[in-house]
């Protein structure tokens, strides 16, 4: 699923096109972001791809939904 990620005032956040939704992201695994997963407020959760740690910043990615609070 394609997804944007940005940096705002108040940290990062994805939004979802496909959706037209855009959450915060509350928990990031790898410090780099890239290549681990991340969680939405709304408890969906993205793999992300590996990327260089110095990817800028927005970047529309294809990320891997792995779980969703709903389901």
């Amino acid at each position: 699923m394609k997804i944007m990620i940005r940096r705002t005032d108040a940290g990062l956040s994805a939004y979802i096109p496909k959706k037209d939704l855009e959450e915060p992201i509350i928990e990031v695994e790898n410090e780099s972001l890239w290549g681990g997963a991340v969680v939405l407020k709304n408890g969906w959760r993205f793999v992300l791809p590996e990327l260089p740690q110095d990817t800028r910043l927005p970047i529309t990615v294809e990320a891997r939904k792995v779980s969703d609070a709903a389901d």
